[in-house]
């Protein structure tokens, strides 16, 4: 059975939600405020959080900073509020993999999730697994394992997402839309700007020289592409 944890203070929400998804056959566990949802996230080890930005005690931009920082790979959906766009921003930086805005339908938040979860398992991304090797960089997607020059790397788990949408599109023009789509399971279009400051990252960790890359190419107002 897969387990849900609920961060939500607002308890009418917090029950509504615990309802849905208790009714959709998920085993829920539910904290009202940060530093419970935080401890409960650790120790009970759910499959997907859904997580409200603004808690007491603890926000939620702070709670999946901590999580990403432990190495947590638990899949997080963050919920905000209208007007709280710059929050929707550092949430995706921080990790979180997805977002809904209030209000939102029981329906929306259910399809965002069954998306986050087939990616979290294997069966949304990464689709061409194994591992690689491309110069002194070494990258197993299954595993979630990369080096370069044989010191380990640390890679979040959108990296690895990131690098398993290239290899599998080798050689191709990938575009932004493209990557929001696949890697963060978006139907539209809104912040393409957040690709840019992953690759960029990425390509921190992973190029012999950042500012001239040779495995991920930029292609001037189309995308990037992939030369490994």
């Amino acid at each position: 059975m897969t387990k849900v944890l609920i961060v939500e203070d607002d308890r009418a929400m917090a029950v509504a939600l615990s309802d849905g998804f208790a009714y959709e056959g998920f085993q829920v566990e539910v904290a009202t405020d940060g530093e419970a949802g935080l401890h409960l996230a650790r120790e009970e080890q759910p499959d997907l959080m859904i997580l409200d930005i603004m808690l007491p005690k603890m926000t939620g931009l702070e709670i999946c900073k901590a999580l990403r920082d432990e190495g947590s790979n638990l899949p997080i959906i963050m919920l905000t509020a209208r007007g709280q766009e710059i929050d929707k921003v550092l949430g995706l930086k921080l990790g979180a993999d997805d977002y809904v805005t209030k209000p939102f339908s029981f329906m929306e938040l259910r399809a965002r999730v069954d998306a986050v979860l087939r990616r979290s398992t294997g069966k949304g991304g990464n689709r061409n697994g194994g591992a690689h090797e491309f110069g002194t960089f070494r990258v197993d997607l299954d595993h979630h394992v990369a080096t370069k020059e044989g010191t380990d790397l640390d890679l979040t788990p959108r990296e690895f997402r990131l690098l398993g949408h290239f290899i599998e599109h080798r050689g191709a023009v990938v575009t932004r839309e493209e990557l929001l789509d696949d890697v963060w399971g978006y139907d539209t279009i809104p912040f393409t700007r957040t690709v840019d400051t992953h690759i960029a990252k990425l390509r921190k960790k992973i190029e012999d020289d950042p500012a001239d890359p040779r495995l991920i190419v930029t292609v001037h107002r189309l995308g990037y592409k992939f030369l490994g």
